[in-house]
């Protein structure tokens, strides 16, 4: 069976993309950890989107301030700006209703996007005092005419709602992501520091591609020039390889943080999906199932034999080998079938994957490249898959079974909403096991035909 045509069999997103997977059964030595990143965003999405969100505060403000200028009949824009401006009355004038939101703009600004503050005393204080404002406006404008009353009435609510908006914003979201990303990069630091020297000196082993031989996590010095099997020698290569070894290191490191997963849903057949949120990569999809047949027979159908599963996988309309890198890396396409009922279109991926055969496991990681061969086109939405996989997981007591596990990072650009997209995610796993097991029926049939006609 040539392994180089292997491909995994995919689902919405990254289906047919990625490979590699764990188990509660057994534990698979973990010689790769989260390497830090060489260098980290100096202000982060969420930061991002809070410091948007203040500056849409003042322009909002602003201009509701502008209509409620024009609101009067009585009087033209100029008179009632020179009488709110000019002759300024704490009772009848709007005008500090702006200058409040310029007030909390400057301060957040400043303190969150300029000096990255880290607590929350700076919100509090903006929060504080256009609280206090405009309760004490909102007694003293009581007696404001009438042709004031109204939008004047809905400005300071709006004012008082965005403010305590920005505030939850920021305690709840922003201070909390943070702090969780800073515990998870950290303790990447340290356990690289601590694991240096397992980490750098050796790669994972570069067994036979078209049958990969065991694959020990401990060796990983590459072939040399008289070694058997092929190894890269071009620079695109020795990339193509190291972004294999790099989904390995992290897909590994997920899982070996099973306890942290997160449980999402299950089915019928007692398959469960978990996410893990991962820092850099975002939330990460895990599917687990058990299966009533060996796990060598998983292996050929998942990952040795792709343009079979185009087949029998209908979560995969297509995928082609663009090159075979090495003995254990290759990097092809893959177009994912549409989901959600249509909603989600289908997506093409380029993905560069590396297999490799351990004593009690096979695994499969891959992750999104880029490759000349196959450029975007109009004809699919280019997706993008981080760090993910296969892994088929022996029995070490019944050979007869087995424990699947599907990793599962996909951003399917586009322009669709976050909350569809992790929906639809855990029914497209389901899916996909439900088409590998009605495969799995097939093949035992046909096997029993064949010996019995």
């Amino acid at each position: 069976m040539r392994a180089g045509e292997l491909r995994e069999s995919g689902s919405l997103p990254a289906i047919a993309s990625l490979n590699a997977s764990y188990s509660t059964s057994m534990s698979i030595p973990s010689p790769y950890i989260f390497l830090p990143p060489s260098e980290r965003k100096a202000i982060s999405d969420v930061r991002r989107t809070f410091c948007l969100f203040v500056t849409f505060d003042l322009l909002f403000v602003t201009m509701l301030w502008i209509i409620e200028l024009n609101y009067s009949n009585t009087e033209s824009i100029w008179e009632r700006l020179s009488r709110e401006v000019v002759h300024y009355r704490f009772e009848t004038s709007f005008f500090d209703i702006a200058i409040l939101a310029l007030f909390r703009f400057l301060c957040l600004q400043l303190g969150y996007a300029a000096f990255k503050l880290r607590h929350w005393w700076m919100i509090a204080v903006t929060t504080l005092v256009t609280s206090a404002f405009l309760v004490a406006k909102v007694v003293r404008i009581s007696h404001v005419t009438s042709d004031n009353n109204a939008f004047g009435y809905v400005l300071l609510i709006t004012s008082f709602v965005l403010a305590w908006l920005e505030t939850w914003f920021l305690d709840f979201k922003v201070l909390s992501q943070e702090a969780d990303d800073e515990r998870a990069y950290l303790a990447a630091v340290n356990a690289a520091c601590e694991r240096a020297p397992m980490i750098y000196p050796r790669a994972v082993s570069e067994g036979q591609f078209y049958s990969p031989p065991e694959s020990l996590a401990g060796s990983e010095e590459d072939l040399d020039e008289e070694g058997l099997g092929r190894r890269a020698v071009t620079a695109p290569e020795k990339e193509f390889v190291r972004q294999g070894r790099e989904a390995m290191s992290v897909v590994e490191q997920i899982l070996s943080q099973e306890e942290n997963w997160k449980f999402e849903k299950n089915n019928e057949m007692g398959d469960s999906v978990y996410t893990l949120e991962i820092p850099y990569h975002g939330k990460t999809f895990i599917l687990k199932a058990f299966m009533q047949c060996t796990a060598e027979l998983v292996y050929q159908e998942v990952i040795l034999q792709p343009e079979k599963m185009v087949h029998w996988n209908k979560t995969v309309s297509a995928c082609q080998i663009l090159q075979r890198v090495d003995d254990n890396t290759l990097v092809s396409w893959d177009v994912s079938a549409g989901a959600a009922g249509g909603v989600v279109s289908a997506r093409d991926f380029i993905n560069v994957r590396r297999i490799e055969r351990r004593k009690d496991c096979y695994l499969s990681a891959g992750m999104a490249t880029e490759h000349g061969a196959k450029p975007p086109s109009g004809r699919f939405v280019r997706g993008e898959n981080g760090p993910g996989g296969f892994v088929v997981l022996k029995s070490s007591s019944n050979p007869s079974v087995c424990t699947f596990i599907w990793v599962l990072n996909t951003d399917l650009k586009g322009r669709l909403p976050r909350y569809l997209i992790h929906q639809s995610l855990a029914a497209t796993m389901f899916e996909f096991m439900s088409h590998l097991r009605q495969r799995i029926i097939e093949i035992r049939g046909s096997g029993r035909s064949h010996h019995h006609p």
